[in-house]
């Protein structure tokens, strides 16, 4: 019996011979790669959360909260694009390592789901835009969304995502400063929005300091820490430094989320009557810029929305493949995903943006609790590769099932508590996903300790 990762069977050792020496001719540019990348970084949900923040915590407890957010991300994000470009891959292939085909099937289609609600969050806000500037019915713009949205993806993200999001960058990035400075000028700048406090005291007790509970808001977002896996697979090796540092790192994120956070405050603080809420911030850009606003947030949701949409499509491809043998093309699953998003946006699903982000919080920290334990257990040693084809993997990985599993239901029950007694809803909200990434990674090292041979994912077969 071998209990090495890579296993010595014959048809696994070819595949991990393959993706070890393969060189980077197939995989994207590191301009093309970060451009495709960025359009993550210029979503109004962005400038949306910082706002919210500010408004619940006050602007220095938020700006303290994005600053640990940022550095946290940081580190994260290195560890995640570093594998993920030496392994070439994704959260779908990585997935069968830590949870096995099975477990994997369920987080490819969590992935998919959420990407496509993003999708659907992104596509309401300028569906809202368009609305706000010209009238009209809301299906109408959301019909009208998904429709000019869905042909940016078809033919794959190496042929779109770079130059589409090269181009609308500046539009982005100089349209929100425009913004801020069109604000400044129509409204009087006032240094208020930086002391700015809760218009009602807030007892944070045993739920801790706003900085965390803005930190925490924030862990919410930790899906784009699989957003990462999958966009950094497609990096060449020779450049893993510079997207270690520049794409998914500090660069990113102070762009990502301290930039548009503190537009958004100052914005939210500064222009009367504007209403934090996930439209309204889109709506009072448009309302004081007209159609230079409405231009802003097309091009920050047509650049966020590549990203959903290709997310989307590329996962749920995955899950019917793996999970009910559909093999159709990528046009089809394109097509079928837009159809979700469109039906989606019909529904008054924005209105549950905090909620949900509070429910996928807790599944996908636990998720990238267990990842990052893995990588740092297994450091130095290939144990995964996109080459090696299902049929090496078992079905079920119980390591990291039961650690998923436990994690994601104390991550609820934290949630839940504001439920049974309201006086704990700032201790479950503020500590539940914080709680949930410890215990993920810790019952998944102490299993890792316990049962070796389930570390690799690998079945018997393929390691004898």
């Amino acid at each position: 019996m071998s209990t090495s990762l890579t296993g010595s069977n014959d048809d696994v050792e070819a595949t991990d011979a393959l993706a070890r020496e393969g060189n980077d001719d197939d995989q994207m540019s590191r301009g093309s790669l970060t451009m495709a990348w960025y359009g993550v970084a210029s979503a109004m949900f962005y400038v949306y959360v910082g706002a919210a923040m500010a408004v619940a915590y006050g602007t220095a407890n938020a700006l303290v909260g994005i600053a640990l957010t940022i550095i946290v991300y940081s580190v994260i994000n290195a560890v995640l694009s570093k594998y993920a470009i030496n392994n070439r891959t994704t959260v779908a292939q990585f997935s069968r390592t830590i949870l096995g085909t099975a477990g994997s099937s369920i987080a490819t289609i969590i992935f998919a789901l959420i990407a496509i609600y993003y999708a659907v969050f992104e596509g309401s806000i300028v569906a809202y835009a368009f609305q706000t500037q010209f009238g009209g019915e809301m299906w109408m713009w959301s019909l009208i969304v998904v429709t000019y949205s869905t042909p940016l993806i078809i033919g794959g993200v190496r042929r779109f995502l770079d130059k589409l999001n090269g181009f609308l960058l500046p539009i982005y990035f100089f349209g929100l400063i425009a913004a801020v400075i069109w604000a400044a000028s129509l409204y009087g700048y006032n240094e208020s929005w930086l002391t700015q406090a809760p218009e009602a005291p807030i007892q944070f007790a045993l739920g801790g300091p706003g900085w965390l509970a803005t930190f925490v808001g924030y862990m919410g977002v930790w899906i784009l820490m699989m957003f990462t896996m999958d966009f950094a697979s497609l990096g060449k090796r020779k450049d893993t430094k510079f997207h270690q540092w520049v794409s998914f790192g500090p660069v990113f994120n102070v762009l990502a989320f301290g930039f548009s956070a503190v537009a958004g405050i100052f914005l939210t603080f500064t222009i009367p009557g504007m209403d934090v809420t996930e439209t309204g911030v889109a709506g009072g850009i448009v309302q004081m810029m007209g159609i230079l606003g409405l231009l802003i947030v097309f091009a920050s949701q047509t650049r966020i929305n590549t990203a959903n949409y290709y997310l989307g499509a590329a996962n749920l491809k995955v899950f019917g493949e793996r999970v009910f043998g559909l093999r159709m093309p990528n046009l089809v699953w394109v097509l079928f995903s837009s159809v979700i998003i469109f039906l989606l946006m019909l529904l008054p699903i924005v209105q549950y943006l905090l909620l949900a982000l509070a429910w996928q919080g807790v599944l996908v920290t636990a998720w990238v609790a267990i990842a990052l334990t893995h990588i740092v257990l297994s450091r130095g040693k290939r144990q995964e590769h996109s080459a090696i084809e299902d049929r090496h993997y078992k079905a079920i990985n119980t390591n990291g099932l039961i650690a998923w599993t436990t994690a994601t239901v104390v991550g609820i029950f934290m949630l839940q508590l504001g439920q049974i007694n309201p006086e704990l809803a700032g201790i479950g909200s503020t500590w539940g996903p914080i709680l949930t990434v410890v215990v993920a990674a810790v019952i998944y090292g102490v299993l890792w300790q316990v049962k070796p041979t389930s570390r690799t994912g690998l079945s018997r077969s393929s390691s004898q």
